[in-house]
């Protein structure tokens, strides 16, 4: 895991304060990092365009250049004059060794764009947005400086110092490309304070195997799967997670056609249920009471889907151990109907680690799991982002796959937050792992490739 932070400026500053690291030293390592990244992906001669703003963003940009020219055919595009005080001193600096200046964006090997930073609020005017769609047209290999500006579309984003939570909403995902953190002349470890907010790793992942050779089918758990009318998405719910290592899976309901032989069907939750899987396909097949049948118990559950458009939600966040997995859509249903916010699923998407952060403030027991191009999973003060996703996984049935691997991890006995954060990131491995065409992947695919994890 890595560490996210809502800004980065108050490290910089204890760089200074503590470390008697100035914000010129800083900036040269800055500079230098990208300098070597540059170095080490292109040969000498090629062709680079440095784009400049006037701020700190410009100045990293133009101590680049500095950095890169005698050995590059090296050229600054100002999109405006430099202002503030490091950028007049960097470019003092380029101007003493030759830099020279280009009045035009012409075909080059590499463009980097500075021209704006974290700190860049508003809009651009047309004649940089503009600038910005030229940009985006060449066939040049794009790196953002710290951070893409506005509507710029980088192959890699080299940031500065650490990585910021605004570079994993879900808008940001085409823009960033590859993401690495530069350091600052100390290690991340020394720049780097405690955080609450972790970027989840590929190799976090903790999956179910089974090391006690003493065991039998109760040994793993049993869990219990609401299928209501829409009987599909309750199948693959079930199948996922009979896959993933639940010992017993039972469709509670009604007994649907074509039910696979390996799982069971009932009209009631066996005595030894150990978790719940509850709202995926439940359509209209249950009354509110008989919903009520499934919450008479204190077992952990995972709920998805139906569930965020039906009474029984106020019951289901009243209980512990509960793992919620809306989409941006279910989300806004769900903060509307708990009275935290009555947004748009755009403002939503604009500010998804706020409202997060607002949900689980009210609902510190609940485990959210928050869908998207980077999957949100936070309970009380902890928050992780999967940033492994694809748009493979945009397909309907692929987050009842997801249910069902929560489910089978909370009734093998993890804990809620484990249980999101490892089916998480087993979900989106599964999809990376697909050797289809993007396009053409199914929740069943995905159910298959778990025996290859």
């Amino acid at each position: 895991m890595q560490n996210l932070y809502d800004e980065v400026r108050s490290l910089d500053e204890r760089c200074y304060r503590e470390f008697a690291l100035s914000e010129e030293v800083l900036m040269e390592h800055a500079a230098n990092g990208m300098n070597s990244y540059i170095r080490h992906h292109f040969s000498k001669n090629s062709s680079v365009i440095v784009v400049c703003g006037g701020g700190n963003n410009g100045a990293d940009g133009i101590a680049l250049a500095r950095q890169l020219h005698g050995d590059f055919d090296l050229s600054i595009y100002y999109v405006k004059e430099p202002a503030s005080k490091m950028a007049l001193l960097q470019e003092k600096r380029a101007k003493a060794v030759g830099v020279k200046e280009c009045l035009e964006i012409k075909k080059c090997s590499v463009l980097v764009d500075a021209i704006v930073g974290t700190g860049f609020k508003g809009e651009f005017n047309p004649q940089i947005k503009k600038l910005i769609q030229e940009l985006n047209n060449s066939t040049a290999f794009k790196i953002a400086c710290d951070v893409p500006s506005c509507g710029f579309m980088a192959d890699v984003t080299l940031t500065m110092g650490a990585l910021k939570k605004s570079m994993f909403l879900d808008g940001a995902k085409d823009a960033l490309g590859d993401i690495k953190v530069i350091d600052l002349g100390i290690s991340r470890k020394i720049y780097e304070l405690k955080s609450n907010s972790k970027l989840l790793d590929i190799d976090d992942i903790k999956l179910p195997f089974r090391e006690k050779k003493d065991a039998h089918k109760g040994s793993f758990g049993h869990l219990g799967v609401a299928s209501g009318s829409k009987g599909g998405a309750s199948i693959l719910s079930a199948s996922s997670a009979l896959r993933f290592g639940a010992g017993l899976v039972t469709l509670v309901g009604f007994k649907k056609e074509q039910i696979p032989y390996s799982i069971m069907y009932s009209h009631k939750l066996a005595v030894n249920t150990t978790a719940l899987a509850l709202g995926m396909g439940l359509g209209d097949g249950f009354s509110d009471k008989e919903l009520e049948m499934f919450l008479d118990n204190s077992l952990a559950l995972v709920g998805d889907a139906d569930i965020f458009n039906m009474p029984i939600l106020s019951k289901i966040l009243k209980r512990k151990n509960v793992v919620l997995t809306p989409h941006a859509k279910e989300f806004v249903a769900l903060l509307k109907h708990t009275k935290l916010a009555d947004i748009s699923v755009e403002e939503l998407q604009k500010n998804r680690f706020k409202y997060v952060e607002i949900f689980t403030k009210k609902y510190p027991e609940i485990t959210l799991l928050l869908k998207g191009a980077n999957v949100i999973i936070a309970k009380d003060e902890m928050l992780y982002v999967n940033p492994h996703g694809t748009s493979a996984l945009s397909k309907g049935g692929s987050g009842d796959v997801l249910s069902g691997l929560v489910g089978a991890l909370l009734a093998q006995g993890y804990d809620t937050i484990d249980a999101a954060i490892n089916a998480s990131l087993a979900h989106t491995l599964l999809a990376q792992n697909y050797k289809g065409s993007d396009f053409s992947l199914m929740p069943e695919d995905l159910i298959k490739g778990i025996c290859d994890l």
